[in-house]
Parts: C-alpha cells; structure tokens; sequence
C-alpha cells in the first residue's frame, strides 16, 4: 500500500462512486436485454430469466451447452492418425481464458486498494466455468466492509467494474465472481439454508412461495438449489424488487 497519506483515496466516496457507475452500467443492460427480448423471445422459465445478469447467464450457459456438443462433434470426425500434433481442446483454451481473467482482475484490483491506500490480499481461483477472485483480509489489515457496502450493492458494482477491465484486456465478457471479505461466501450458505426451507413448505403445501427481493447472484444461488430439488422457480418483477417464486409444479 501507498505510504504517502496525501494520496489515500477516501473510501466512501471510493463507495460511492463505485455504485454510481454500477447504476449507469445496470440501466445499459437493461436496455441491451429489453432488445434481445424482442430478438430472441422468452428465455425457458426454469433457468434464471429476467433481465440483467439473470438474462446474461442464461446465454452463457446456452452458448457453452453449444460448445461443448461442437467439441463432441469434433472429436468424433477425427482420424485414427496421429502423425500431426493435436490442437488444444477448447476446454483447456477455457480453461486458459479463466486463468486470464483472473489474472487481469487481480493486477486491476490490486492498482485499486494501492491507489485507495486499503489493506488487502487478492485470492484467485476457478469455481465452475467462472473466475473467481476475492479480497480478503491480509496480515497488513482487514479488508475495510465498505467495499462490501448496504446489502453488498458496493460490491457488486465493483464486480461489474472489474468485469469490464478483464473484457477491455481480453476482449471477451467476462462473468467473473467477486468476492469481498467472505460476504458472497457466507450469503451462499444463508441462501441454501432459506431455499431448502422454501422447498420444504412448498412441497408440503403443494402452493407458490415467493421470496424476498433478491440480486442476481442471490437468485442464482435458489434457482440452483430449486432446480437440484426436482421444483420450478421464477424469477418475477423488476430490479431492484426482482424476486424468485418456487412452485411443484413443471
């Protein structure tokens, strides 16, 4: 960290402008996916629909689902031949991509705690098809809550931040997950807890339950649980009162 005090950034207003460009960013997206609404039609209500990161994730996971059968495809047209080297598979190429952006967030939010004069250590791994990258606490200081902010609207704000410098190095959209000081980790935990109580009413009671108003990352994080349980969610309003509904029936 910087030692001239003169330089320290001031962390509210760090917050604050952090959040701030995450309103113009999520007003951009939301524009982007009223268009590919019209383009492409309703996305199948029983992954993550709606409009933001729900929409995002959702091409995401139709774009790799296409990937993966073109690498099937691939492999099955290849000859018995093995004079010629083999090219990297795409998943080690994903792989590689993943690893990138990690390394781009890092050195990125790295630049960021050095020029704000935080303390802090950047931990970067693989969770899924995602980097994930967190800031945790260092032996220096812990990692000022600020960053995580009311309801972690901070934090994912400086997510689509550290998103859009990882695309502008790579050239590809990132969906990297960032952490701050253990708050998505210990969010995740509490989401499970609440979506398995959910599933558990509505199975016994056969009728919808709606949930509060959650982030797109907190959606995800039901929608997988209610998926794993055999049920149906959906995701209904619009931000920032965007809620899930569980429901037995398909």
């Amino acid at each position: 960290m910087s030692d001239t005090q003169d330089q320290a950034f001031d962390v509210a207003e760090l917050a604050e402008d952090i959040e701030e460009a995450s309103v113009r960013e999520t007003d951009l997206v939301a524009e982007v996916d009223g268009d590919e609404d019209v383009v492409d039609g309703d996305i199948d209500s029983g992954e993550m629909s709606g409009s933001g990161d729900d929409q995002r994730d959702d091409l995401d996971d139709a774009e790799d689902n296409d990937t993966d059968e073109s690498d099937e495809s691939d492999e099955s047209d290849e000859s018995d031949e093995t004079a010629a080297p083999k090219k990297p598979s795409r998943s080690s190429q994903r792989v590689a991509l993943l690893e990138k952006e990690g390394e781009v967030a890092a050195d990125f939010l790295e630049r960021l705690l050095d020029i704000a004069d935080l303390d802090g250590d950047i931990d970067v791994d693989i969770d899924g098809d995602r980097a994930a990258v967190a800031i945790v606490d260092s032996e220096e200081g812990r990692v000022p809550r600020r960053l995580v902010g009311p309801d972690g609207r901070v934090l994912e704000a400086l997510q689509e931040l550290t998103r859009l410098a990882v695309q502008t190095a790579t050239g590809e959209r990132s969906r990297l997950m960032l952490d701050v000081a253990g708050h998505r980790a210990a969010r995740r935990a509490t989401l499970v807890e609440l979506a398995q109580a959910a599933i558990a009413e509505v199975r016994a009671s056969g009728e919808s339950k709606a949930l509060a108003n959650m982030s797109a990352f907190e959606r995800k994080v039901v929608h997988d649980e209610v998926t794993a349980a055999g049920l149906t969610s959906e995701s209904e309003g619009v931000e920032p009162h965007r809620h899930i509904v569980i429901s037995s029936g398909r």
